[in-house]
């Protein structure tokens, strides 16, 4: 049969990333409790493509996801990379991972058990020269209380939902529930999914207690990561949903260095 794909270009229009985007997919990524955690992830696969090729071979990237045996780490992510180069004959490689990533948290007075998950995303690239360059990133929900509304209030104070992200390159392995345990503990009060009312009291007091501008909270994230010598580069950014304005409250902070 004819191998369209092979067929020459003659527009000379060389194409960045070419590949697959949104396949779902069951993989396996290290959990600090439980050794493995097994989750649904979607993932895109890419790779370049010199101006004189017309197309890639789109089933080659599921082939080669396969047999990696779905296993999410620095060497399985690497190996992939490379694979993905040398099967498709590319110079540059780039992998998206993106996951839910279930964390059992207990409530603070009654001691109920209930899942949090994390919206979790690893990108991966490989160039020319076989560099390999991982970054992971972590969404974390928080909580959150206005110290202006608190201070020029007779009583109460505006609280909101928040979301913080992380991103980080590292020299080895790094815990998601590390970067989750920093956030949380950044925060006005961290969330969670089973709260009864002895619970309910607890985090609305604790948060009252202790509130957080948007600005805290990033800074506060930004100086536990600069502390932590694994982390070479990470960007935190930090957007309260505000309770009183039809408008975000938003701060970011990236330190470190990236690759050349």
């Amino acid at each position: 049969m004819i191998d369209t794909q092979n067929q020459p270009d003659f527009r000379k229009i060389p194409i960045d990333k070419v590949g697959i985007k949104g396949l779902k997919y069951p993989v396996k990524v290290m959990d600090k409790t439980k050794g493995i955690q097994s989750t649904v992830a979607q993932i895109g696969m890419y790779v370049d493509l010199p101006h004189q090729c017309k197309g890639t071979h789109m089933s080659r990237f599921v082939e080669i996801l396969h047999s990696s045996r779905t296993q999410v780490s620095l060497e399985s992510l690497t190996t992939i990379l490379g694979d993905m180069k040398k099967i498709l004959g590319a110079e540059s490689s780039h992998i998206e991972i993106t996951f839910p990533y279930f964390i059992e948290k207990v409530s603070p007075r009654i001691g109920a058990k209930g899942l949090m998950d994390y919206t979790c995303s690893i990108f991966g690239s490989s160039d020319a020269n076989n560099n390999t360059d991982i970054v992971l990133k972590v969404a974390v929900p928080v909580t959150s209380v206005c110290p202006c509304s608190k201070e020029i209030s007779e009583y109460g104070a505006h609280n909101q939902r928040g979301e913080v992200l992380v991103n980080t390159r590292f020299k080895k392995l790094i815990w998601i529930e590390n970067i989750v345990d920093i956030v949380e503990k950044s925060a006005s009060c961290d969330i969670f999914s089973v709260l009864k009312r002895e619970d309910e009291k607890f985090v609305t007091e604790k948060a009252y207690n202790n509130p957080k501008f948007v600005e805290d909270i990033a800074r506060d994230v930004a100086k536990a990561l600069m502390e932590d010598e694994n982390i070479t580069w990470f960007s935190v950014s930090a957007e309260n949903f505000e309770s009183i304005h039809n408008h975000s409250a938003y701060a970011y902070i990236e330190s470190g260095t990236t690759p050349e």
